[in-house]
């Protein structure tokens, strides 16, 4: 049944407009009327353009290569929906930036994750949806319901496709280390960690050692998002050093700009595997880049939340689409 007929109304912030027009496709329906605009002095101004009193309003807005800007307009949306006399409101977020700040481990700093969930739900968000948060202990910031989606069915899916053999599936630290677990059950892989430190938050990360053998295998780094390639990149060259083969890299959420992609480009790194929740038009067009959309998953989960589902068949319904392909 079409997204309209069951009460559905998806609009877009400004850094979501192609993933949310993705997202209606599948669900049978149209992108809602709405309006930003950013004055010269920086404001920011939102307005509705159609009646949505008592509707289920879903807005899709990722927090990513403008991260202040992203999430204000964000929360003006919120409060015009709920000033429209909405009966819900949801934040569709595919890229949650601020989940990198998620813990007080330096003394006088922000928790800044905590802030935004903070605001989030005094402006009146009903439920948030995002993917893949660094730390996903944040879901206990909020008060309000959480859904908390997986890009790993989806991003194995096309790994597998691709056949290699002898497949080692590395984490760049032991950070990742659990998920990278996840990744290698999925494709039937072992498991190798990086052994990283980060003197600083430049974004300069150095790769000490591999634990784990890579002697002569085809190896996937994979993490949850990349902002230089830096990570990335250090583990491809520790990987080649420790003998590994194939190198390719995989991760959610992209948000390189042209020094990254150059970076990329000069690397070992044969192919970096993304998925379109940050709109990042730069990376997308890099030719060692591969984009997999994931709106179908949040475009589904949006049905089966809309429809007082479970979700959990949705994940299990893609765990065993990722083994069918054996």
């Amino acid at each position: 049944m079409p997204a309209d007929e069951i009460g559905i109304k998806i609009f877009s912030g400004s850094s979501s407009i192609n993933f949310a027009k993705k997202m209606c496709k599948h669900l049978g329906t149209e992108v809602g009327q709405s309006k930003t605009i950013i004055f010269s002095e920086g404001n920011t101004f939102v307005q509705i353009l159609e009646k949505v009193r008592d509707k289920d309003v879903y807005i899709v807005q990722t927090i990513g290569l403008h991260p202040n800007d992203d999430f204000m307009e964000l929360l003006f949306l919120i409060d015009a929906f709920n000033r429209a006399s909405t009966a819900s409101v949801t934040a569709i977020i595919p890229y949650f930036s601020y989940a990198k700040g998620d813990k007080k481990d330096e003394p006088r700093v922000s928790i800044r994750a905590r802030v935004c969930a903070d605001c989030l739900e005094i402006t009146g968000v009903d439920r948030i949806i995002t993917m893949d948060l660094h730390s996903p202990q944040i879901q206990g910031f909020f008060k309000k319901p959480v859904d908390h989606l997986y890009g790993m069915p989806t991003l194995c899916k096309y790994i597998k496709s691709k056949k290699l053999d002898n497949l080692v599936v590395v984490s760049p630290d032991a950070g990742f280390a659990k998920n990278a677990r996840s990744y290698a059950n999925l494709l039937r892989a072992s498991v190798a960690i990086g052994d990283k430190t980060r003197m600083c938050h430049d974004e300069k990360a150095e790769i000490l050692n591999i634990i784990g053998d890579v002697k002569g295998k085809n190896a996937v780094i994979v993490d949850d998002f990349t902002i230089s390639c830096g990570t990335l990149i250090e583990t491809a060259r520790a990987l080649r050093n420790n003998g590994a083969k194939k190198v390719i890299a995989c991760v959610s959420h992209a948000l390189l700009g042209d020094k990254g992609l150059k970076a990329l480009d000069e690397s070992v790194i044969e192919e970096l595997i993304i998925t379109d929740t940050v709109e990042n038009k730069k990376a997308f067009a890099h030719p060692k880049v591969t984009v997999i959309s994931v709106a179908k998953l949040f475009a589904d989960a949006v049905r089966i939340i809309h429809n007082r589902e479970s979700l959990s068949n949705l994940f299990d319904a893609m765990i065993t689409c990722v083994d069918e392909d054996e």
